[in-house]
């Protein structure tokens, strides 16, 4: 048993039960493959019909196993074959990026995150050759998937690696993080993938709901273990303040941690929950979701921000966890381990105490405010009289014909429901990379204060600009907006 499970495979594919799948890899076309049976859908719904197409491409829908080994292989070994492996690996993930999106560093014109840094514009989902997006806009989700015309960079974004899966950090991080503190987050199998000026500004700004008059209050640092304490200290309670300690230290996760039975070169003390929520934002670092088996069926994570989680109700893109609480206590017992309590035992599980530590980590978390937008009056709607033309075409069209506003809802623009777009009425089950192309079910509606400071966009990240994600819409939702009213729509998002 013990065999098996050696450096022959990566671990987290066969202890997720993905083994199944991950064999059919290679005889699978990179994002086309898997085309439908031949066989009546009508009375199908889509997950239904995606269900028997999966069968029918020889796709497991059911693992061997939800547990992880508790064995582990030869360190030694299992570096060497990974870090050997690891051109390779990313070679094929940066050539799925390439063949679906426009990768290219275009900035749009007179518009910047919070601090300064350029926003990437302009479409970069690449259509199917020979159609155009008014053609795809005239089609029914039935004509679009048996025509094969959904455009790839619409479909499911797998994990730089996903077989594999885990934490993988931006290289800025990395250095900042080793610069300040001495830990090494780097991995000596893989790297992120998405370029840094598809990434959000780093570091962050922290803006506080309880003292807006600071603006941000991490003064341009990232906060970490060795200044959190200099710059909130005066500024936030005893209670906060130790919050935060909390939120920026260390422990053990899936791939980093001191067994041998990791993905850092070194023991590694392990990591924060500011090493994804930097600076209670994000960094677009990514992983997989650790509530789906098996390993090909799970989600890749485009990290959320923080700010704003005081006026939320749900946490976790499809978790529906109720409270900041559940949500930070879910991240240490579960999402940092794969949601595999066995195997955290093993690598060193931080069990937080609810009544003090659990609530003094949430109280902080709960002071993380947006950014602001001299735009909006207190309703969340445009003053017009800052605003331009555009975007207040963009607003009447973002809660008219857009029909944006019935999620996205004022003045945070979120229904703090879960919505199911059924996106998997427009392809075929198939494999992307060791992920399947399948149904992605019911996603939380993320609020869209501060936007633009966010890419990129949608859970899993698939989407590099707001431009791709209005036509992502319009092309799901069947909205027929013409290029104008997609362009003021735009408009109006980069201000909120």
């Amino acid at each position: 048993m013990t065999k098996r499970y050696s450096v022959a495979i990566p671990v987290a594919v066969l202890c997720l039960g993905g083994m199944a799948a991950l064999q059919r890899i290679g005889a699978q076309q990179p994002g086309r493959a898997g085309a439908s049976p031949e066989t009546p859908t009508q009375s199908l719904s889509p997950a239904e019909r995606i269900a028997r197409e999966a069968r029918a491409a020889g796709i497991e829908l059911r693992g061997e196993t939800s547990y992880a080994p508790v064995s582990e292989p030869d360190f030694g070994p299992l570096m060497q074959k990974m870090s050997a492996a690891k051109a390779g690996v990313m070679k094929r993930q940066m050539d799925l990026l390439e063949q679906r999106y426009d990768m290219s560093d275009r900035p749009a014109s007179g518009v910047a995150m919070s601090k300064g840094k350029a926003v990437q514009g302009g479409v970069r989902v690449k259509l199917p050759q020979g159609v155009t997006w008014e053609q795809l806009g005239a089609m029914t989700p039935d004509e679009i998937r048996t025509k094969k015309l959904f455009p790839p960079g619409f479909l499911p974004l797998p994990h730089p690696n996903h077989p594999e899966g885990g934490m993988v950090f931006p290289q800025f991080h990395i250095d900042e993080v080793k610069k300040q503190t001495g830990r090494d987050l780097a991995r000596f199998d893989l790297d992120l993938d998405l370029p840094d000026h598809f990434l959000p500004e780093f570091p962050p700004p922290m803006y506080l709901t309880t003292r807006t008059d600071l603006g941000d209050v991490s003064q341009g640092k990232l906060v970490t273990s060795e200044n959190f304490y200099e710059l909130f200290n005066g500024i936030l309670t005893p209670k906060q303040i130790e919050g935060l300690r909390l939120l920026v230290t260390p422990f053990p996760q899936q791939q980093f941690n001191g067994t041998a039975d990791r993905r850092s070169e070194r023991p590694s003390l392990g990591v924060t929950c500011f090493d994804c929520h930097v600076n209670g934002h994000t960094n677009a670092a990514t992983h997989l979701v650790g509530d789906i088996r098996p390993q090909a069926f799970r989600h890749r994570i485009d990290i959320p921000t923080l700010r704003g989680v005081n006026v939320q109700r749900l946490f976790g893109s499809q978790r529906a966890l109720r409270t900041v609480e559940d949500f930070t206590e879910f991240e240490q017992r579960a999402a940092y381990f794969d949601g595999d309590p066995v195997i955290a035992t093993k690598k060193g599980m931080n069990i937080l105490e609810r009544g003090s530590q659990v609530h003094d980590m949430a109280e902080f978390q709960e002071l993380l405010n947006f950014p602001p937008a001299p735009k909006l009056t207190v309703f969340g709607t445009l003053d017009e009289s800052r605003a331009t033309p555009e975007e207040l075409r963009g607003q009447t069209l973002f809660f008219g014909k857009g029909k944006c506003g019935v999620c996205h809802v004022a003045p945070y623009y979120t229904d703090n429901n879960m919505h199911d777009l059924q996106t998997e009425r427009f392809y075929s089950a198939h494999m992307i990379n060791g992920r399947v192309a399948a149904s992605d079910g019911p996603i939380k509606t993320f609020p869209l204060r501060g936007i633009k400071d966010s890419p990129p966009y949608l859970h899993d990240g698939r989407l590099l600009t707001l431009e791709d994600t209005v036509e992502f819409f319009n092309l799901v939702l069947g909205l027929k907006l013409t290029a104008q009213e997609k362009s003021d729509i735009v408009a109006f998002m980069r201000v909120l």
